[in-house]
């Protein structure tokens, strides 16, 4: 069997993807809203085992695997090298591989040179899921994200440069009733700067051992409401100006789940969130949300 480190995370859209454990954890792991590796020691696991697995997934699936994604948290702080020895096998072994995705933090990508960036392209890296969060300094701080917006920015084109599709996500609500506003305008500010072809909106969760909870309990961060969600989502959208761009709320965290093409659907967007707002529209129930 292919050996996994549980629980993993993948993005909504690698659903039908071969998942293969590249590193275990994230290698950043400070974030106080992020529960997601709260019980796993970061580590990078050795790139011999990673090929034993995709050896593994080649005997259970055959030549037929189009797409990976290679786990955990953030695969692109992996060594190059590593990386491309992986890639390598992965063609290989997959004829009709059509990609291979990885999250990766801010971070990661500042550390990679445009040249290893445009290597790991032509290797078949061909989709990064980036962590955006906010475009608002005070709220990245708070968070403790580990880079400014300015910062994200370079990061993000570094990868589009580099010929990489790049998945960008936002959390709404992540300001709290405090800096909803400057939230949602300073994010939709940094997505125009990006301009990515994809952008995944995802709605904060409290969850339960992270330092967000704890200020929450304490009244040192106060959640923003449903209504106040929406209303985020609201100015988010209108304030985006993208040239072509995919955006989604459909990740089970969220309330409304919607989506589009910007900038030809973004009054149909913006018309099914002031429905949500005057009550016209369902929205998923609390006890259905999920990260």
């Amino acid at each position: 069997m292919v050996r996994y480190v549980e629980p993993v995370f993948r993005p909504p859209s690698e659903a039908h993807s071969l998942l293969i454990q590249a590193t275990v954890g994230c290698s950043y792991n400070k974030c106080t809203f992020c529960g997601s590796n709260l019980l796993k020691q970061f580590y990078v696991r050795p790139v011999d085992e990673v090929k034993e697995d995709i050896l593994m997934a080649r005997k259970i699936y055959g030549p037929w695997v189009r797409r990976v994604f290679l786990l955990d948290a953030n695969a692109l702080c992996m060594d190059t090298g590593d990386l491309l020895e992986i890639l390598e096998l992965l063609n290989a072994v997959f004829p009709r591989l059509e990609r291979v995705g990885v999250y990766a933090c801010a971070q990661d990508a500042l550390r990679k040179r445009p040249d290893e960036l445009s290597e790991l392209r032509e290797a078949g890296l061909k989709i990064v899921y980036l962590g955006v969060e906010s475009g608002d300094d005070v709220v990245l701080r708070r968070v403790r994200k580990g880079v400014n917006a300015k910062q994200t920015i370079k990061a993000c084109k570094r990868l589009m440069d580099a010929g990489i599709t790049l998945s960008v996500t936002i959390i709404l609500g992540l300001g709290g009733r405090e800096r909803w506003r400057e939230h949602a305008e300073g994010t939709a500010n940094v997505l125009n700067e990006i301009d990515p072809p994809f952008i995944g909106a995802l709605t904060l969760m409290l969850v339960p051992g992270t330092q967000l909870y704890r200020e929450a309990e304490e009244g040192l961060f106060q959640p923003q409401t449903v209504q106040g969600v929406l209303k985020e989502m609201e100015v988010l959208v209108k304030e985006l100006e993208l040239s072509d761009c995919i955006f989604r709320s459909n990740h089970a965290s969220n309330y409304l789940p919607i989506g589009g093409t910007l900038p030809q659907d973004k009054e149909e967007i913006l018309k099914v969130i002031r429905l949500a707002l005057n009550g016209e529209v369902s929205l998923r129930p609390e006890r259905l949300r999920a990260l």
